[in-house]
């Protein structure tokens, strides 16, 4: 492994498919796969002191699912970028993910190009989420704010010109840091600025924001 690569740990337990994810990372001149494992169990077992770049996981899991394993080590780092690839299309699934700090979450159909792109994307600070994913979480909370007849007006106008432009920015993908370099400010006043983001429109991660801010509003609107 060249210093200059990024290097990630793979967790599926579909042995064919986890082949050919390793792969496909190996093959790249930006990634190396340092570590692969079929279970949650091991990883925890080797993780701690040896934290990779990105870990990349399954969701569904015998033992120990992908949501436990990312609420746990997610008790412990904050820091450590993690996407989950899965099968599975359930909207709660991916909401709780979210929740729970996942830094993507990608279809196991998506094209290999798009896996390294994506990848690529998260170890630069940005979020990975397929289009379906966008349009899931989108339409998930534009149902459930249904009931609470909020607009984007009503929601735009309770965010102050800063908090607009970081929900701006959080729609593109950036991290607080990027964001700060922006607008010129600080890193902890971005983290306020996303707090109040999310209590603002009863949300629970950036990635939320994200996909709402896609899924309603032009970037005229934003700007």
């Amino acid at each position: 492994m060249s210093e200059s690569q990024i290097s990630v740990v793979v967790v599926d337990d579909h042995p064919l498919f986890r082949r050919g994810v390793v792969e496909l990372l190996n093959d790249s001149d930006e990634m190396t796969v340092i570590a692969e494992y079929d279970n949650g169990f091991t990883l925890l077992d080797n993780l701690e002191g040896n934290y990779p770049d990105i870990l990349l996981m399954d969701l569904q899991m015998p033992d120990k699912s992908g949501l436990e394993l990312l609420k746990q080590i997610r008790e412990c780092d904050e820091q450590l970028k993690i996407i989950i690839i899965t099968a599975c299309t359930d909207q709660d699934k991916l909401l709780e993910a979210l929740k729970y700090g996942a830094n993507g979450y990608l279809q196991k159909d998506t094209p290999p190009d798009e896996i390294l792109s994506h990848l690529l994307s998260v170890y630069e600070g940005k979020v990975a989420l397929n289009d379906d994913a966008i349009t899931s979480i989108a339409t998930h909370i534009r149902k459930n704010h249904e009931q609470e007849a909020v607009s984007c007006n009503e929601a735009l106008s309770e965010m102050t010109d800063r908090e607009r432009e970081t929900l701006f920015y959080i729609a593109k993908g950036l991290n607080n840091k990027l964001i700060a370099r922006e607008l010129g400010i600080s890193d902890g006043t971005v983290k306020v600025y996303v707090k109040n983001l999310l209590r603002k429109l009863d949300m629970h991660s950036r990635l939320e924001l994200a996909a709402w801010a896609h899924k309603n509003l032009t970037e005229e609107e934003l700007n």
